[in-house]
C-alpha cells in the first residue's frame, strides 16, 4: 500500500512539474556605451528559445530612442594632412565632442529616468531572473545594491558578451558577475577549452567546436570562484600582436584566458558567456548563404544550446556539479 502511494505520489509530482508554469526572465538590453548590432537578434533569439522549450517566457527593457552617437578617437595626422588641414580637423572632433558631450548629458538623463521606471527593485522583484544580453556602460539602475541584493537572495543572472562590459566602477556587479572586459582584439576562430563536458551548459558543444567572433579579454577574474566552461590557454590574437604587445602579454605571465563560467552567488545563480558579438554565433538563419556570415548554422545551434541550459541552470530548472575552482 505504501509502495503504491508513494507511485502515486511520484506520479502527481511529475504530472505537476510537466505543467509548471515558465519562469519569467526580465532581458536588459540598454546600453550607454557602445551599442552591438547584434542585440535585435539576441532579443528575438532569446524568445524564440523560451517560446520553444516552454521553460521561461521573457519581458524586455528596451533601449529608448536617441542614444547620441560618440564621435569616436580624435584624429590622427596623415602622411597628406598639411599643418592647416590636420588643425582644421582638429577643431571640426572638437566641436563635435562637445556636441557629444551636452548631448550625452541629456542622453543619460533620460536613460535614468526610463531606468527608474522599468527597473524600480518593487517592478522587478516578480521575476525569477535577469538577463543583460550585450548591455554596456552604466546602466543608472535606481537601485543598483538592491538589484545585486535580488540575485543573492535566489534569482537568476545571465550575462553574454559585453555584459562584462557593463557597471565596471560598480565592484558589486563586477563581484557578483566573477570578471570583467579589458580589452579586445581583432575577431577570430578559437577552438576553446571545454573544462566541464559534462555540465548541462556545455554537454552539446561537440569534441573540436570552434567559433570566430569577437574574443574577450577578461580581467578581475579569479578562476578559484568560478566554475569553468569554456577557456583559453593562450591569448586568443597572440599571432596578430606587435612585437611590443607580445611582450607586453608575457611580462603579465598570463597563460589562462576566461570564456565563459558559472557559480553560485549566494542563493542565486550567475551564467555568463562571452562570446554573441556576432549576428551569425546567435543565429543559424543570419544572413544564411552570404560571404556575411563566417559561423555554419551548427555553430549557432551549439550557442544556443549553450544559452538555453545556462538560463535554466542559472533558474535551477536543471542541476550539474557546479563546485568552483576546477579550471586547471
Amino acid at each position: 500500500m505504501i509502495t503504491r502511494l508513494t507511485l502515486l505520489f511520484v506520479a502527481a509530482l511529475s504530472l505537476s512539474s510537466a505543467f509548471a508554469e515558465p519562469k519569467k526572465l526580465l532581458v536588459v538590453t540598454v546600453t550607454t556605451g557602445f551599442r552591438h548590432s547584434s542585440i535585435e537578434t539576441a532579443e528575438k533569439v532569446l524568445a524564440e528559445l523560451g517560446a520553444k522549450s516552454g521553460a521561461f517566457t521573457v519581458d524586455y527593457v528596451h533601449q529608448p530612442e536617441g542614444q547620441p552617437k560618440n564621435p569616436g578617437k580624435p584624429p590622427v595626422k596623415g602622411e597628406k594632412d598639411t599643418d592647416e588641414s590636420f588643425a582644421k580637423k582638429q577643431e571640426a572632433y572638437s566641436a563635435a565632442l562637445a556636441d557629444f558631450n551636452a548631448a550625452n548629458k541629456v542622453w543619460n538623463d533620460k536613460i535614468a529616468a526610463y531606468m527608474a521606471e522599468h527597473m524600480a527593485l518593487d517592478k522587478i522583484k516578480g521575476y525569477d531572473g535577469f538577463v543583460f544580453a550585450n548591455t554596456t556602460g552604466d546602466l543608472l539602475l535606481p537601485d543598483r545594491d538592491g538589484f545585486i541584493k535580488l540575485i543573492e537572495d535566489g534569482k537568476a543572472f545571465i550575462a553574454m558578451h559585453s555584459g562584462s562590459d557593463t557597471y565596471h566602477p560598480f565592484r558589486g556587479y563586477i563581484d557578483m558577475l566573477g570578471g570583467e572586459f579589458e580589452t579586445h582584439k581583432s575577431q577570430v576562430e578559437i577552438q576553446p577549452v571545454v573544462h566541464d563536458p559534462a555540465h548541462p551548459i556545455t554537454k552539446s558543444v561537440p569534441v573540436g567546436w570552434k567559433v570566430f567572433d569577437e574574443i574577450y579579454i577578461i580581467k578581475s577574474f579569479d578562476k578559484s570562484k568560478v566554475h569553468g566552461l569554456l577557456g583559453l590557454n593562450s591569448h586568443p590574437n597572440f599571432a596578430q600582436l606587435s612585437d611590443e604587445d607580445k611582450k607586453k602579454e608575457e611580462d603579465l605571465k598570463r597563460t589562462y584566458y576566461p570564456v565563459s563560467w558559472c557559480k553560485e552567488f549566494g542563493a542565486g545563480r550567475v551564467y555568463y558567456n562571452s562570446l554573441g558579438h556576432r549576428e551569425d554565433v546567435w543565429d543559424p538563419t543570419w544572413k544564411e548563404g552570404t560571404k556575411d556570415r563566417k559561423n555554419s548554422p551548427e555553430i549557432a545551434e551549439t550557442y544556443q544550446e549553450m544559452i538555453l541550459a545556462g538560463i535554466k541552470w542559472a533558474l535551477k530548472l536543471e542541476e550539474g556539479i557546479s563546485t568552483p575552482g576546477n579550471i586547471p
